[in-house]
């Protein structure tokens, strides 16, 4: 594990973004068949219920497609998809939504659960999902949810590859196998939102405080992008592994952004 910060290899080249008009988007699921974006939206409070909340369809290009594709959740944040099934953390529901239609389908209550935050599937079609609140990992599978990792402290950004969980706690960037057994890969600055594979074994980190994190599989850290000082509050990413496009919500800028992936 290695900490601090290293010598910049890569940076950021901005494509576009959209115009203020997303509600509060907190996660970003791409669908490259269909050349959409997914965005979580909140709605209003991230920890209230208030039934404002909802998902929107947007282009690749950043074109708006549909604002309220999904509606009437109550604070919207981490996806993750399997077949025609998308999985959205919604406090203290995890919401069953078909992909074709925007229609919810179903909702899995989590026991105990209180501000539920990120999601991953698995290749099986397993689902996690994170509760920052409880510093909780639920695991749901065929409709039913156990716990299946506790006092994991700062929890948010969850990623499956593999057999593995990739897990943000706090500012440790950590994998659990598929026992639980946790290892810490990496350290960075502030509390890990958002993570995606590169795909060579290095990942892309968010923080919601406004930066963007390149993690090498060694634990190098680089930063590249630092926008605290603008508070675009930089959450929960989607990375487009073959043209090295990142897909990135701006929680309280109410956008989207692409970014490009640049080796210096």
């Amino acid at each position: 594990m290695v900490q601090g910060v290293s010598a910049q290899t890569h940076r950021l080249e901005k494509l576009w973004e959209t115009d203020s008009v997303v509600r509060v988007p907190e996660s970003v699921l791409p669908d490259f068949k269909k050349h959409i974006l997914y965005v979580s939206e909140i709605g209003g409070n991230s920890n209230t219920a208030v039934g404002k909340g909802g998902v929107a369809k947007i282009g690749l290009d950043g074109k708006i497609i549909d604002l309220d594709f999904t509606t009437g959740l109550n604070s919207a944040k981490g996806m993750g998809r399997f077949g025609d099934k998308l999985y959205v953390a919604d406090l203290s529901e995890l919401v069953v939504i078909d992909i074709k239609t925007g229609k919810v389908i179903n909702k899995i209550a989590i026991d105990s659960a209180k501000v539920l935050n990120d999601v991953t599937v698995d290749s099986k079609g397993v689902v996690y999902v994170s509760d920052s609140k409880t510093f909780k990992i639920h695991r749901v599978e065929k409709g039913k949810a156990t716990t299946f990792l506790t006092q994991v402290t700062g929890v948010n950004g969850l990623k499956a590859v593999g057999n593995d969980l990739y897990i943000m706690s706090g500012p440790k960037f950590m994998k659990a196998d598929s026992k639980g057994n946790l290892s810490q890969l990496a350290t960075i600055t502030c509390n890990g939102d958002g993570l995606e594979p590169v795909g060579n074994g290095d990942f892309l980190i968010t923080c919601w405080s406004g930066h963007i994190f390149y993690v090498s599989a060694d634990g190098k850290v680089e930063v590249l992008l630092d926008s605290e000082a603008q508070k675009m509050s930089t959450a929960d990413l989607g990375y487009d592994t073959v043209n090295h496009i990142l897909y990135v919500p701006t929680f309280f800028s109410k956008k989207v952004m692409a970014y490009k992936l640049v080796n210096n």
